[in-house]
């Protein structure tokens, strides 16, 4: 069984102590491949240093996190540019709005938002988007913007059943992760409804804990607890999850499968 966690941030400080432990963790527990996305400037040193210690399961993307929108976001998105022209990432990421932490620079995300995704355009990547309470602004950029080349996913997915929809209209992927698992998400029943070939898995880790360890640390081994409500919902054994949804991460960020 080969599962893929296609949204986590192992570089980050909280993982400083035991890194290469939890990257082998979650590869002896069928995690084999793993995708980063990008913060800012600060973080992409480290991503692709981790990136580089195990080539054949850990893969980088390169973007501007909403949250990190300031004023010199001009900068910062020159930087990801010269990344993505030099070196090799499988999507710009992650990107979007969030409205949630801080509505200082929402004009300066939408901005930032859209000049991501012309550089997916470009370079011919999938775009990673995070969308917290921000589903109506990042609707109008994409419906905008959005061509027969344009593709992605909307991480942590935790939207409505007809934004579900819109989104699986466009050719986007759902990413599912650890909040479908809390008891009160309601996420279940959204999900229960979606054909398994427009989801993907992500832990986000860090962040988002699934049971049986919400409120403590994040790790990309526990993508498993995520599958297992996944074909607890879905009614079909972990491994038809675990084959389906790594198949399309696979396909959908062209990971190199056959190392």
């Amino acid at each position: 069984m080969i599962l893929t966690d296609t949204h986590t941030h192992l570089y980050l400080e909280q993982f400083d102590e035991d890194r290469e432990m939890v990257v082998k963790r979650a590869i002896d527990n069928g995690t084999k491949y793993m995708l980063l996305p990008n913060i800012d400037s600060k973080t992409i040193t480290p991503m692709l240093d981790l990136c580089a210690a195990f080539p054949k399961n850990i893969f980088p993307m390169m973007g501007l996190h909403p949250t990190d929108v300031k004023e010199n976001y001009h900068d910062e998105l020159q930087i990801v540019r010269s990344h993505l022209e030099n070196e090799k990432f499988y999507a710009v990421g992650e990107t979007g709005i969030d409205l949630y932490w801080d509505k200082t620079f929402i004009e300066e995300q939408k901005a930032a938002l859209s000049m991501q995704i012309q550089m997916a355009k470009d370079f011919g990547l999938p775009i990673v988007l995070h969308v917290r309470e921000s589903f109506d602004e990042v609707f109008e950029i994409i419906e905008k913007t959005i061509n027969d080349k344009l593709t992605g996913v909307f991480h942590c997915f935790t939207g409505t059943r007809e934004q579900a929809e819109k989104i699986i209209g466009w050719g986007f992927k759902l990413g599912i992760g650890g909040v479908l698992t809390y008891k009160n998400s309601g996420l279940d029943k959204i999900v229960e409804a979606v054909s398994l070939d427009h989801i993907i898995l992500e832990t986000d880790s860090p962040f988002l804990t699934p049971k049986p360890y919400r409120g403590k640390r994040n790790e990309s081994s526990y993508i498993k607890y995520v599958a297992e409500k996944l074909s607890e919902v879905k009614g079909i054994p972990i491994t038809k999850v675990a084959e389906i949804t790594t198949h399309n991460a696979v396909e959908l960020f062209k990971i190199p499968s056959d190392n």
